[in-house]
């Protein structure tokens, strides 16, 4: 079988500092491709996303996307949007509007704006609904905690389907050490978060504080060059078993979905800092933000870490 030489980039989303987030391969031309030979090639990068750029197909929109797990095709996804709009602006594209850019992809047209070195999209409509009892309790087992250690509980749906939890501490969400068969045989992606001491300060301007020393010490333990970060509102930790992922580093769509929940329930301000991957050697940052047409953002930077040819 021949095979084309293909632009590609490894970009590296939710991170100002290269190797700290959450990397992401991209195809900037995936024209021609089978579905199985996306999916393949996505299975052999073994990341937790892979993305094939191409034209776009609906009035409006910039660049068509389409993101592979290892084992299936998303309708949408955070970190792949955010790190596919950065590889393909740095690779020339040029979009409509000098503000905006407008991702297609399964669940229909994304947008997303940046300023500088930050991008940030417009979080998709939220479906959501209280789990039940014996769900939570079977999670609850599955993770290792008391049901009591759950504050707030919700089924969220915006493409991805999460069971997002809100813990009684950080340090409850950083020594979380779960079970990833059950949760698999449960088919539940899980979602967990802990409002830090910090909670509900403005996110911009932020002080820098010492972390809590569970996450200090988890961080320490894979990250001694670790760059030094704003503090966060919010941790969040993302167990996904039941696609092949048992702990995903940073995650765009499980954060979009847990700030639509916690800004509507006033758990958290309109806008806040999100930390995820401290347990990973990562140091993920999502800032998100509800405008004032009641639409959330979410943000962060990318950085370029490879760049070249692959042959597909």
């Amino acid at each position: 079988m021949s095979h084309l030489s293909r632009p590609y980039q490894q970009v590296d989303v939710f991170t100002a500092t290269p190797y700290y987030g959450n990397p992401l391969a991209v195809v900037l031309d995936g024209t021609g491709l089978s579905d199985e030979a996306m999916q393949r090639y996505a299975r052999w990068t073994n990341l937790s996303e892979t993305t094939f750029l191409l034209p776009p197909t609906q009035p409006g929109a910039d660049y068509r996307v389409r993101i592979f797990t290892p084992g299936a095709e998303l309708p949408f996804a955070g970190h792949p949007t955010l790190g596919s709009c950065h590889a393909w602006l740095a690779a020339g594209g040029q979009p409509h509007s000098a503000e905006r850019i407008v991702q297609e992809c399964a669940v229909g047209l994304v947008p997303i704006r940046r300023a500088g070195q930050h991008l940030a999209f417009a979080a998709p409509p939220l479906k959501r609904s209280a789990p039940t009892p014996a769900l939570l309790a079977q999670v609850a087992q599955a993770l290792g905690i008391d049901s009591a250690q759950i504050r707030a509980a919700q089924q969220l749906d915006n493409g991805p389907q999460w069971l997002g939890l809100l813990l009684d501490s950080v340090d409850t969400v950083l020594a979380l050490a779960p079970d990833h068969a059950r949760l698999r045989e449960l088919k539940q992606k899980v979602g967990v978060a802990a409002l830090t001491t910090e909670a509900g300060a403005e996110a911009a301007g932020v002080q820098l504080i010492a972390r809590s020393s569970r996450e200090a010490r988890a961080f320490a333990e894979h990250a001694s060059d670790a760059p030094q970060l704003a503090a966060p509102d919010l941790e969040v930790r993302a167990f996904a078993a039941p696609v092949g992922i048992t702990e995903d580093p940073v995650t765009g769509s499980l954060n979009a979905s847990l700030a639509q929940w916690l800004m509507a329930e006033g758990h958290l301000p309109a806008r806040y800092l999100a930390a995820q991957g401290s347990c990973l050697g990562r140091a993920g940052r999502v800032l998100l933000e509800r405008d004032e047409d009641g639409q959330v953002w979410v943000g962060g930077q990318v950085q370029t870490c490879i760049s070249g040819q692959v042959l597909l």
